[in-house]
Formats: structure tokens, C-alpha cells, sequence
């Protein structure tokens, strides 16, 4: 599989470091608020590119890390009367909803900063040891940016270009404007933490260094994340991860690209901000996680009501190809066709096109093409062929596989097993052997009132639910 590495700027084979095992970290929400969409699009993304790599043998180590003490969090407390815990707390558990509604699997560890304080405090002690960073006279502690001679090489910036946009902000002490805080000296009324250096608590990014470490070690395969991390999110990381532990932090980098509303970038100001949530109780969460994937996970999206849409008409195509199959396979003779073999050939090209496109730079749009391609193929074959019992459940287990992978049609009911609905279906399929007709379309009109649509076919009545109307 080839990624694009964000660090080199070009397409290389992916290979991890130990033979069959991938260490991934991927950095997770700070814990005040809803997810909004442009937070879900790293969740889906790089959940997808877990499961390919699963699927294609590797185990995957994945951390994604909670960041549950920040300036945000404690506003957040302070504006509620609460301490931060509750906060946290209450909104990992809001992430948690919204997750598993969009299919992500859970990660290997989810970390939390307050969890990690030994670990964030042994490597900055390493870094001041090496001469890295200071301790400043009100108690904060800084990494000075221009010891290392690497700084900008994530983000391609001269130090010269970042020099010019930095800042000293109002109570810091800093030896330089680009100097970035590793611990911060807490001030009246903030949760904190001893230290060698004063009570606080730990700067934004030293956290994901010390939880990356601990979990997955020094030098890690895959770091991911969102765009907007590039700089200085994770540029900081490798300053302070390699000039403490003295070895390449990272061997691969995959950062995702925005999402704008409307064709506008999405921002609270212009009041097209979207969490989650309220995209969700509108549409369902599996057409969000669907146009997340839609598109090439580098490029920008743009998000709007009818994009979900048809996200939404398009997974019912799946789901409905699915559900002719099952049935198809219910009613299908045991023996195996002659045509069972071309078949079964022309299903596995539809796995190599899959395959070919998540090998490069996972390519999630030409993979659901490949699979809507299956679901044509198999359509055809429900249709015309008679297909035998054991093609069908070798088109549905490759079926599952590809829409598995991808995180797809995890919402799906086992139809076959809602017994008012099969019972009526029988009782109207009587109602037209007995020539009652009358009876017949009272049933099917009831159904129809249900959002039930009946398809008549050679092999017996198929139905499937449509989505409400109005």
C-alpha cells in the first residue's frame, strides 16, 4: 500500500518497522464540546484505513488520545460552576455516542492527558536536561524552537516564514516569540498538577508526545490527523519527541483536508457550524460517515443538505442489493450453476479494483466505486442467472467484506426476521392465489402506508423499507 507522506511530500510503500504490526496514533478531541463534521472526518477516515489494514493482515496498534484538561475545558467548568472533570467526562461520553453512531471502531487505548503526568513530565525534565527547554520565573516551561535546527521540516516553513507571525502573548515569559509552552504554571482557581517546575499543568502538545511514547513507543509507523495540525500541532510534536528521545518520531504522516459548508470555510462567525449531532438527528449518522469517505481523504469537501442526500439514496442502493441477494440465496438451488465459475470471476475483479484503489493512498472514492460495481454485478446476476446457493453466499461474504472495510451498511435490520411484516406479505400472497383481490391491495396498500415496498419476482415477493416521505 502506498500513502502520501505529508513529511516527504510523495506517495511511498507503506511498511512498518516491525514485520505485520502497524503503530499508529492519531490525535483525538479536546473534551468541552460536540463533535462538529470537520472532527469526524479524521474519525472515519482513519478508522477506514485501520480496518483495510486489518483486513489485509496487519495488526493494528491504535492509539487516539482525549485531551481533557485545556484552557477550553476550564472555561467551559468556570462559565457552569463545575470542575473540569465534569466536563471531560461528560463530553468523552458525548463522543463516545456520536462514535459509535458513525461506525468507528474504538482504538486500541484511548489515553487521557490527566492520565499521562509522569510521562509528560519525564520528557520535559529530558528536554531541559539536553538544553532544550527552560523554566521561566513564573513557573511555565518553554521548548526553545531555535535549538532545533529541524524545526519547520513537517510543515516545509523556513524558520525565517514562522518567525514572522510569532508572537508573545500577555503574561509569558519567553526567551524567544517562537519558543511553545511544554507546562504552564496554574493561576488562581485552575485544576493543576507538582511538578519539578511549579503546580500547572502540561502545554497542548506535549501531551501527545508522552502518550505516543508510552503506548507505542520512541518511533512510531503512522501519525495522523487533520490538516490544520500540520502546523504547529505536530511540527511541535517532533521538535520535542526527537530532541528528547534522539530518534525520528514519526516514519509516515496522512493528514486530512477540510471541510467547507456551503463552499464557505466552516466556522462559528458565519453560523454554518455543524456538530455531529445535529446532522445526525436530521439524517442518521451513517450518511455523514458515508460523505466523509466519499471523497479522497487529502482533498477539501464540501459539505451541504443535499450531499447527504444522496449519501443517504446511495447507501439504500446498497442496502437493497444486499437484501436481494439474502433473498435471492433464501430461494436458490443447492447445486452450482454452469455459469457459477465466470461469475465468480467477475466478482473477484471487483475485489482487485478495490483492492487497487485502497493500495493507493486509500483511495476510498474508486473503492465505493469498485463496490457499487459488485452491486450491479450482483443485481445482474439476482436478476437473470438463477444463481446457485453457494454464489450467492460467495457474493454475499465479499459483499460484507468490501462494505466492511469501508465501515458501511452497519445499520442494517435482519428484515427477514420482522414477522408482522412477513405475515401480511404471506397473507396477500394467499389473498391472490384465492383470487380475492380486493383483499390483496388492502394488504398491499397497508403496507405501502408502512413505507413496505413489495417487488414481485419469479423467486416469490421481495420487499424493503423506503425512507418516509414528507
Amino acid at each position: 500500500m502506498k500513502i502520501y507522506n505529508t513529511m516527504t511530500r510523495t506517495k511511498e510503500e507503506f511498511v512498518p518497522a516491525q514485520p505485520g504490526i502497524a503503530r499508529i496514533y492519531a490525535c483525538g478531541p479536546t473534551v468541552y464540546n460536540y463533535i462538529h463534521i470537520g472532527n469526524a472526518r479524521p474519525l472515519c477516515v482513519f478508522d477506514v484505513l485501520r480496518r483495510y489494514l486489518e483486513w489485509r493482515g496487519l495488526e493494528v496498534r491504535f492509539v487516539q488520545n482525549f485531551t481533557d484538561i485545556d484552557d477550553k475545558i476550564i472555561r467551559r467548568a468556570n462559565e457552569e460552576g463545575v470542575t473540569y472533570d465534569v466536563i471531560s467526562q461528560r463530553y468523552i461520553q458525548e463522543f463516545w455516542k456520536d462514535a459509535k453512531g458513525l461506525g468507528v471502531k474504538e482504538a486500541t487505548v484511548h489515553p487521557k492527558a490527566t492520565e499521562n503526568m509522569d510521562e509528560i513530565i519525564a520528557i520535559i525534565s529530558g528536554l531541559m536536561e539536553k538544553g532544550y527547554a527552560y523554566r521561566a520565573a513564573n513557573g511555565d516551561v518553554y521548548f526553545r524552537t531555535r535549538k532545533d535546527a529541524e524545526y519547520g521540516k513537517l510543515s516545509h516553513q523556513p524558520i525565517d516564514d514562522l518567525e514572522s507571525g510569532a508572537r508573545i502573548s500577555v503574561g509569558e515569559e519567553k526567551e524567544d516569540p517562537l519558543d511553545f509552552a511544554l507546562w504552564k504554571a496554574a493561576k488562581p482557581g485552575e485544576p493543576s498538577w507538582p511538578s519539578p517546575w511549579s503546580d500547572g499543568r502540561p502545554g497542548w502538545h506535549i501531551e501527545c508526545s508522552a502518550m505516543a511514547r508510552r503506548y507505542l513507543g520512541e518511533t512510531i509507523d503512522l501519525h495522523c490527523g487533520g490538516q490544520d495540525l500540520i502546523f504547529p500541532h505536530h511540527e511541535n510534536e517532533i521538535a520535542q519527541s526527537e530532541c528528547c528521545n534522539g530518534v525520528p518520531f514519526a516514519r509516515y504522516w496522512m493528514h486530512n483536508g477540510y471541510i467547507n459548508v456551503d463552499n464557505k470555510k466552516m466556522s462559528k462567525s458565519l453560523n454554518n457550524f455543524f456538530t455531529v449531532r445535529d446532522v445526525a438527528e436530521q439524517y442518521g449518522y451513517e450518511p455523514i460517515r458515508y460523505f466523509l469517505i466519499s471523497s479522497s481523504y487529502r482533498s477539501p469537501i464540501n459539505y451541504n443538505a443535499e450531499i447527504i442526500q444522496q449519501g443517504k439514496a446511495a447507501l439504500d442502493r446498497l442496502y437493497n442489493c444486499r437484501s436481494g441477494l439474502e433473498f435471492a440465496m433464501s430461494n436458490a438451488p443447492d447445486e452450482a450453476g454452469s455459469a457459477d465459475r465466470e461469475t465468480m470471476e467477475r466478482l473477484e475483479k471487483r475485489k482487485e479494483q478495490f483492492i487497487a484503489a485502497m493500495d493507493d493512498d486509500l483511495n476510498t472514492a474508486d473503492a465505493i466505486a469498485a463496490v457499487f460495481e459488485l452491486a450491479k454485478d450482483i443485481n445482474v446476476m439476482v436478476a437473470s442467472e438463477n444463481p446457485s446457493k453457494p454464489l450467492c453466499g460467495a457474493a454475499l461474504g465479499l459483499f460484507d467484506e468490501l462494505t466492511g472495510v469501508l465501515g458501511l451498511l452497519y445499520s442494517r435490520k435482519d428484515e427477514n426476521l420482522d414477522e408482522e411484516i412477513e405475515a401480511l406479505i404471506q397473507a396477500r400472497t394467499q389473498a391472490r392465489k384465492d383470487k380475492n383481490w380486493a383483499e390483496a391491495d388492502r394488504i398491499r396498500d397497508e403496507l405501502k402506508a408502512r413505507n413496505i415496498v413489495l417487488e414481485d419476482t419469479p423467486q416469490g415477493v421481495k420487499w424493503h423499507r423506503a425512507e418516509p416521505q414528507g
